[in-house]
C-alpha cells in the first residue's frame, strides 16, 4: 500500500459555536470534548496509523502561531507542514495547494484529507475505511468517506452509493421527510468532507473541471514563500482564485468519484447541539462544564467560562458565558447561533472576530476594561520571547510588572523592570518588551489616547516576521 498524506484543513470560524469560538480562535482551535484542541486530536489520530508521511496542515495565515504552538505541545516524531492561507477560498483551492505542495515535496502520493474540526471515537473503524480508501486511491478513484447515517439528518448533505463504490449522486441538505427515506433506504450516506486520492489523478481530475484554480494555485505555490516549518501562500494569486469547495469544483463533476461507508462514530461538531449528543452527560442528561449549579435542570448544556453560572427548571437548553458574551437558546435552535453572528458583523461589532483574551505567537492578552480614552489589559510574555520593536502615534501606555522581570527598551534607554514596578512609554517613542526570565512574565497595561485600536502600532522590527 502506498505511503499515506494526511493533509488536515485547519481554516474555518465555527460560527454556529458562538460565543466560544472566534475567528481568530476557531473551534478547531478549542477544547471542546477532550484535553486537546480538535486540531491536536486530528493529529495524533493520523500519527497513530501506518505507513503515514509526515502531516500537512493548511490554515490561515492570523491562526499560524497559535496552531503551531499546539503542534509543538503534542511533541511529534516528524516536522509538520503548516501551508498558510492569506485569505481563505474554500475547500477546493486548499486541497489543491496541499496537493501540488506535496507532489513537489515527495512526487505522487495518496492524499488523506481531513478536516480538523472532526469527532472520530470509532479507532479501528477509522483506520479499516482509510485502508480501503486508499485501495481505491490506487486504483485512480477520487474517494470520499460516507459516514452511516444513525438519524434523519436534515443538516448534511447525503451520498447515494451504488453498486460497489460508485456513487450515484450527490445529494444537497434534504427536508425532514426526505432524510427519513434516505435513512430506511439504507444506500444513503451523510457527506463527511473527508476523501482520499492521488496526487496526480486528483490534479488531472480538477484541471478538467476547474482548470483556473489548479492554474492560480500552482501559481501561489510557485511565488510562495518557504519559512519552516510555514509556507506562504502568495496573496495575489489567492485573490484571484475560484472560491469554492471541493464537492462543487469537483467531486460532483468526475466519472472517477467512490465512496467507502463509514461507520466511525462520526461528528462535526457542527453546533451546540451536536456537542451536547458527543459529551458526557449527568444521571438527567445534562453537559456542564466549568463554574456551573443547577436545580431541577433536563436534557440541558451549560458551560461557563469565567464566572459562576446557576441555571434552575429549564430543559433541553443552551447556557453558554464566555467573558465578553452570554447565550441562551433552546438546543434545538442551536442552528440559528450564525444568525447571531450576522447580526454581530451587520452591526460593526468585534464579538465574532475575538474573545478578551487574544493569542499572539509571544504569548497573550486580556483586556480588563475599555472605555473611549483608555484601556487595561493583562499581558503574558512567554520566556525568552520579545515582542516587536514597535511605536504608537495616538496613545502612550504605563507597564506594571506583577509577575516576573521584564526587559524593556524605550527610545535609547534599555532597563529591567522588576515586579511591583513600573514604567512608562510616551507616545511617538520606539520601544520593546522582553521576558528574559524562564517564568511567564504578567504586567498590567494601561494604555492613554485619543485612539487604541490594534492598528495603530508601526513595527520597525519583528521576531515573528509580521509588518505593521
Amino acid at each position: 500500500m502506498s505511503k499515506i498524506q494526511p493533509v488536515i484543513l485547519a481554516g474555518g470560524t465555527g460560527s454556529r459555536l458562538w460565543p466560544l469560538s472566534r475567528e481568530l480562535y476557531p473551534k478547531q482551535l478549542l477544547n471542546l470534548t477532550e484535553e486537546c484542541s480538535l486540531l491536536q486530536t486530528t493529529l495524533k489520530r493520523v500519527m497513530e496509523m501506518p505507513d503515514v508521511l509526515a502531516p500537512v496542515v493548511v490554515v490561515g495565515e492570523t491562526h499560524r502561531f497559535i496552531a503551531l504552538n499546539q503542534i509543538k505541545e503534542l511533541d511529534l516524531p516528524v516536522q509538520v507542514d503548516l501551508i498558510l492561507e492569506p485569505i481563505g477560498r474554500n475547500t477546493a483551492p486548499a486541497i489543491c495547494a496541499a496537493s501540488i505542495h506535496c507532489r513537489q515535496k515527495h512526487g505522487d502520493v495518496v492524499l488523506l484529507v481531513l478536516p480538523a474540526d472532526h469527532m472520530i471515537r470509532r479507532k479501528e473503524a477509522f483506520e479499516e475505511a482509510v485502508f480501503q480508501a486508499v485501495q481505491l486511491a490506487e486504483q485512480g478513484r477520487l474517494v470520499t468517506f460516507g459516514i452511516t447515517p444513525q438519524t434523519p439528518e436534515t443538516g448534511y448533505g447525503y451520498i447515494e452509493k451504488g453498486q460497489g463504490n460508485d456513487v450515484t449522486s450527490f445529494v444537497e441538505k434534504p427536508d425532514l421527510d426526505t432524510a427519513k427515506k434516505y435513512l430506511a433506504a439504507g444506500n444513503f450516506f451523510w457527506n463527511s468532507g473527508m476523501f482520499a486520492f492521488s496526487t496526480d489523478v486528483f490534479e488531472a481530475e480538477l484541471v478538467k473541471h476547474d482548470p483556473d484554480i489548479v492554474t492560480t494555485m500552482q501559481e501561489s505555490i510557485d511565488l510562495g514563500q518557504d519559512d519552516p516549518p510555514f509556507f506562504r501562500l502568495h496573496m495575489n494569486s489567492m485573490v484571484a482564485c475560484p472560491d469554492d469547495s471541493i464537492d462543487y469544483a469537483l467531486m460532483e463533476k468526475s466519472d472517477k468519484i467512490a465512496v467507502v461507508p463509514a461507520d466511525i462514530g462520526w461528528s462535526d461538531i457542527g453546533s451546540w447541539s451536536a456537542l451536547w449528543e458527543v459529551s458526557e452527560k449527568d444521571d438527567k442528561d445534562n453537559v456542564i462544564s466549568g463554574d456551573v449549579l443547577v436545580e431541577d435542570v433536563k436534557g440541558c448544556l451549560i458551560r461557563s467560562e469565567n464566572r459562576l453560572v446557576a441555571a434552575v427548571g429549564v430543559e433541553d437548553f443552551l447556557i453558554t458565558e464566555t467573558a465578553d458574551a452570554v447565550l441562551v437558546a433552546p438546543l434545538s435552535r442551536s442552528q440559528d447561533v450564525k444568525k447571531i453572528v450576522s447580526q454581530l458583523k451587520k452591526a460593526g461589532r468585534e464579538e465574532h472576530i475575538l474573545h478578551r483574551t487574544v493569542y499572539r505567537p509571544w504569548g497573550s492578552f486580556t483586556i480588563l476594561e475599555e472605555q473611549p480614552e483608555f484601556k487595561i489589559k493583562r499581558i503574558t510574555v512567554n520566556p525568552g520571547v520579545k515582542l516587536s520593536l514597535q511605536m504608537h502615534h495616538h496613545r502612550s501606555e504605563h507597564w506594571v510588572v506583577v509577575k516576573g522581570t521584564a526587559q524593556v527598551t524605550c527610545g535609547e534607554k534599555e532597563y529591567l523592570v522588576l515586579e511591583n514596578q513600573s514604567t512608562y512609554i510616551p507616545c511617538g517613542d520606539k520601544h520593546r518588551l522582553e521576558n528574559p526570565g524562564i517564568i511567564p512574565l504578567e504586567l498590567i497595561e494601561v494604555q492613554n489616547g485619543s485612539y487604541l485600536g490594534e492598528d495603530d502600532i508601526i513595527r520597525f522590527d519583528d521576531d515573528f516576521g509580521r509588518q505593521s
